[in-house]
């Protein structure tokens, strides 16, 4: 019995010793395992947050790319401190638009407003566009005119470097430009800054800030007080021209300001008012007189000339042309309300049609 009982000591120690060996196994391979996992885990890269882009509108920046003809040139910074949406604009050119497939020239101005924004009122220089439905360019001339100046001055566009150059949409800015039919146009403004060190600018008109800055007084304000002329031939004859001239007088003691009209007013009554006024030394009034009727002279020069202009392209004008002065419209555009910007909804300048 005692063998036996050897036998079965025996055996029961091997199959603890096997027990043994396969734990240590199925150990050893968990430990494999759980390296494995820790080594793939150390060494997997982290993955990258995808950027979410919202899609540029086709014709996004139209309103940017008209140049703002007639803004004070230090308030151009300020008319691109908004994002301004001018999405009715975009959507007047797509089908069932009012300017859908239509040749159209477009030029940008400004209007400082008070208009109410986070809470209070401040004044905002808001751009605005206008777009003219024409075959043709609708002017070539640039009207120059201010409180100061005695009259308006006409001068071809040119001499102010601008000129109506064709937009191309977002979508179409990687063709040949020469081979694109263009519909659309921008009055562009070429005075650009003179050095490549000046600071790149968000849009065409704070491009020609720096130039700007080495011109002229008298130059620069030109480009304050400026608008497109556009001359209307056929609806300027049904109009009354003006019989009223601007008198600067110069003085010693102060400048005389006043408006005569060769048609209502008497010269020497006029004067005399002016000296009962305090406005005009007696001993200047002969002067004064002389000064006058030479204003008068030139201003009725001028409407005999812009008379006898007139009569002469309406002469040679084709009827494709009286047509097309005819079937001219203009269309006035304000930004979109966005929570981003001023609301102008209250301070709207509209024209008929617009």
């Amino acid at each position: 019995m005692r063998k036996g009982g050897k036998r079965k000591s025996t055996s029961q120690k091997q199959e603890t010793e096997v027990k043994a060996s396969s734990s240590s196994q199925e150990n050893q391979k968990e430990n494999h395992k759980l390296a494995s996992q820790a080594k793939r885990a150390k060494t997997s890269k982290p993955q990258p947050q995808l950027e979410y882009f919202e899609d540029k509108r086709n014709l996004e920046d139209l309103w940017k790319a008209a140049f703002p003809v007639g803004t004070e040139w230090d308030q151009l910074d300020s008319v691109y401190q908004f994002n301004w949406n001018f999405l009715n604009l975009e959507e007047a050119f797509e089908e069932g638009g009012r300017l859908y497939g239509k040749k159209v020239y477009l030029f940008g101005c400004t209007e400082p407003q008070l208009v109410p924004y986070k809470g209070e009122n401040k004044v905002i220089c808001i751009p605005v566009v206008v777009a003219v439905v024409s075959p043709f360019p609708p002017s070539d001339k640039i009207g120059i005119n201010s409180v100061q100046r005695e009259a308006e001055e006409i001068v071809p566009m040119k001499q102010m470097k601008m000129d109506w150059v064709p937009y191309i949409p977002l979508e179409n800015r990687d063709s040949q430009v020469d081979r694109l039919q263009s519909q659309m146009f921008i009055l562009s403004c070429t005075q650009r800054r003179p050095t490549k060190t000046a600071p790149p600018s968000p849009g065409l008109s704070i491009g020609i800030r720096v130039a700007l800055k080495q011109m002229k007084i008298d130059r620069l304000k030109k480009y304050e007080y400026c608008l497109p002329y556009f001359y209307q031939p056929l609806k300027e004859d049904e109009l009354e021209q003006s019989t009223e001239v601007q008198i600067i007088f110069p003085a010693a003691q102060k400048p005389v300001f006043c408006e005569f009209d060769w048609e209502l007013d008497e010269l020497d009554e006029f004067t005399d008012q002016l000296i009962e006024a305090d406005e005009l030394d007696k001993d200047k009034k002969d002067a004064f007189k002389e000064f006058v009727k030479e204003r008068v002279r030139e201003a009725k020069k001028a409407n005999r000339q812009a008379r006898e202009a007139r009569k002469k392209a309406l002469e040679e004008m084709s009827e494709e042309t009286k047509a097309a002065f005819v079937n001219m419209r203009f269309y006035k555009f304000y930004p979109v309300p966005t929570p981003d910007t001023p609301d102008v909804s209250n301070v709207k300048v509209l024209w008929e049609g617009s």
